[in-house]
């Protein structure tokens, strides 16, 4: 296998509705990262798209053919992935393979998503189909009864008040928030403290608004090169140094290992062994917080902390800038928003402009040398995780 690197990536901000069309949003991101990978669009070989729910909110299918088109990128093979939140992930890790296997030297890949465009009446609807159709939704099990149901679950079993647990779980969202009210492409920039969030809407018991993400449209891209080509476009490639994806069926068949997810470890795991690296060795984290509890289970799934202690470990500071793992510095899915099939590229993004050096000074990790991306689709139907290594 070759070495693979990033070398350019690009994201639209994201927002509530937009008037652009995911075809449109895409371009914009997809352009940035040619550009700053000092390519044209006739250099990109494969195109690997994320995208969802293009065909409900725009009623939209075949969007990565137009995607392609749209930039000029003509007659080259296009594929859409649909993995939920994890399909631009996924295009990422796929798209990878390719090249690393020397079939491409230059290809594409990211996502785009209009799901703020459907309302959130009809957005939790279609949100819901990434669960089980047959018995989970028909049972009201939504994404936010999920992760509702989870943080019961990790309460009963780490022997974590419901209370106290609301507590730690209010702590991440105020450091998703501080994070990002100083990204310029997050949604939502609001200083917010921990009684703002225990006192905001009940959605599901226990989670309120303030620990729930936002419905977002927006897109991103990254340019994926040989290492060959990647040292002729760019002084600062970020290497792709481990990939793993894991899948898990209906929620019935999990409960051996809930609240924790089983995709997550077997995912992470395929990652850190190709990697050569631990949990220790990760500066900086771009994981899934959908949902603050989500963000304490996936930080203990994927080895920072022990479970049942990640919440201590937010309230602490260990979860962030200057602590034991920088999480989220975006301001994660909760605050920087989730347009659900661009969320992985998202956070690709944030990862390289890291290691740049190439964001605000509130928010850089500074010094960080490996990262990681954790990506979950549905209800755990998919998990990806990818891991990053600063190349200069």
């Amino acid at each position: 296998m070759r070495k693979v690197a990033v070398v350019g990536v690009g994201q639209t901000k994201f927002s509530a509705a937009q008037e652009k069309t995911g075809v449109e949003l895409f371009a914009e991101a997809a352009m940035d990262a040619i550009n700053e990978s000092n390519l044209k669009s006739k250099d990109i070989q494969a195109l690997f798209l994320g995208n969802v729910y293009g065909d409900f909110s725009e009623g939209q299918t075949n969007i990565q053919s137009f995607c392609a088109d749209n930039i000029g990128a003509f007659n080259i093979p296009a594929t859409r992935y649909e993995t939920v939140c994890a399909s631009a992930s996924a295009a990422i890790r796929d798209a990878f393979i390719w090249v690393s296997s020397g079939f491409y030297d230059i290809v594409l890949a990211g996502g785009t998503e209009t799901a703020a465009k459907m309302g959130t009446p009809l957005a939790t609807r279609i949100f819901a189909m990434g669960s089980d159709a047959r018995y989970e939704y028909p049972c009201g099990i939504t994404f936010p009864a999920f992760f509702a149901l989870l943080a019961h679950l990790y309460s009963a079993k780490y022997g974590i008040p419901l209370k106290r647990l609301k507590e730690q779980m209010a702590t991440v969202s105020v450091q998703s928030y501080c994070y990002g009210m100083f990204n310029p492409k997050a949604q939502l920039h609001k200083e917010v403290t921990v009684a703002d969030v225990l006192n905001s809407l009940m959605v599901c018991s226990p989670l309120q608004l303030h620990d729930c993400c936002p419905f977002s449209d927006g897109a991103a891209a990254i340019i994926l090169a040989s290492e060959e080509k990647a040292k002729k476009l760019t002084n600062k490639p970020a290497y792709i140094i481990g990939i793993g994806q894991s899948s898990q069926g209906p929620l019935a068949n999990e409960e051996e290992y809930l609240p924790h997810l089983r995709a997550r470890e077997v995912s992470v795991k395929q990652a850190y062994d190709m990697a050569g690296v631990t949990a220790k060795d990760i500066d900086i984290c771009e994981l899934h917080d959908c949902f603050s509890i989500a963000a304490i289970i996936a930080a203990e799934s994927l080895g920072f902390f022990e479970k049942g202690t990640a919440g201590e470990a937010w309230e602490k500071g260990e979860a962030g800038i200057g602590g034991k793992v920088a999480i989220n510095p975006s301001g994660g899915l909760k605050t920087k928003g989730h347009p659900i099939g661009a969320t992985g590229a998202s956070q690709v993004y944030e990862i390289v402009k890291q290691f740049r050096g190439e964001v605000e000074p509130e928010r850089l990790a500074e010094g960080a040398k490996i990262g990681m991306t954790d990506t979950l689709g549905g209800d755990a139907g998919t998990v990806c995780n990818l891991i990053f290594e600063k190349g200069w």
